[in-house]
């Protein structure tokens, strides 16, 4: 998966009167550890972010310090240490959302055979913050609790995007185009599409966009918070075809998604055809 990237440059975070630089700087250190980069050095950091070093220096002491950063077996490099792990465990348990999906999404997944996954956005992607898979899946897990996705070209992303109103989605869709920069002629005409789609059908397709050889398909589901959420199932593309994905797995992840808010106070967003089911 690519790796997370900092919301935006730090000397954008300085220009806002409304924030503190200086904890947006040391939040984008932390946002530059991943599965793929777990171990970093001050250079890394600083490449990553755009601080520059002095000042990464003593963003990373500071963390260290305070339980976030831990020093890693090589010299001058860092992973992220226990305190990032206690208030992850705080922010999970305080979700009861999972609680009440857990036991349909393992029940779907066991008699479809298929990983299935709700996620929250989290910056410009989409964090899991469940997964359930089959206990005869064979293959190991390319997705968990804490992986993250593309908001662009994943379906969750857009399936996310397909629940904001109007005025939010074009503030966020402006910003991930300016994030991926050149590449966005080719991404953006596709997720477009996407959301489209799930404002009309109340669900959406990555057909290889995310990873060339995974199909997916996102249902977007609110809490009662108005919090968005995007419940996903998916796997190997020769598998999930997309005729399998539209009328297999579509209505039965929209089905998941209406139980799901019934039972937390949230809705499924409306779709053209048929009113907000709560």
């Amino acid at each position: 998966m690519r790796p997370s990237q900092p919301e935006a440059p730090a000397e954008a975070a300085e220009s806002r009167s409304d924030t503190v630089s200086a904890l947006e700087r040391g939040i984008s250190v932390l946002r530059c550890f991943s599965q793929e980069h777990p171990v970093l050095g001050y250079a890394d950091i600083a490449k990553m972010t755009g601080i520059p070093r002095p000042t990464v220096n003593r963003l990373v002491a500071t963390l260290n310090a305070t339980g976030m950063l831990k020093p890693a077996l090589a010299p001058d490099r860092f992973t992220l240490g226990p305190g990032v792990i206690s208030l992850a465990r705080v922010f999970l348990v305080s979700l009861d959302v999972r609680a009440v999906a857990r036991p349909r999404m393992l029940a779907m997944a066991e008699e479809l055979g298929c990983s299935v996954y709700l996620a929250v956005r989290d910056g410009m992607e989409m964090v899991l913050i469940e997964a359930c898979r089959p206990r005869s899946s064979i293959l190991s897990p390319r997705l968990d609790v804490g992986s993250r996705a593309p908001i662009p070209t994943s379906a969750l992303g857009r399936a996310y995007l397909s629940a904001l109103d109007d005025s939010q989605r074009n503030q966020l869709v402006d910003s991930l185009r300016l994030l991926r920069g050149p590449e966005w002629d080719h991404i953006g005409p596709g997720m477009q599409r996407s959301i489209a789609e799930a404002q009309r059908l109340g669900y959406c397709l990555s057909l290889g966009e995310f990873h060339h050889e995974i199909n997916s398909v996102s249902v977007p589901l609110v809490g009662p918070g108005d919090e968005v959420m995007a419940l996903n199932c998916g796997g190997a593309a020769f598998m999930f075809t997309e005729e399998r994905l539209r009328k297999e797995f579509a209505p039965r992840l929209l089905a998941i998604a209406q139980e799901i808010a019934s039972d937390i106070g949230g809705r499924v967003p409306a779709t053209r055809s048929q009113p907000s089911v709560a």
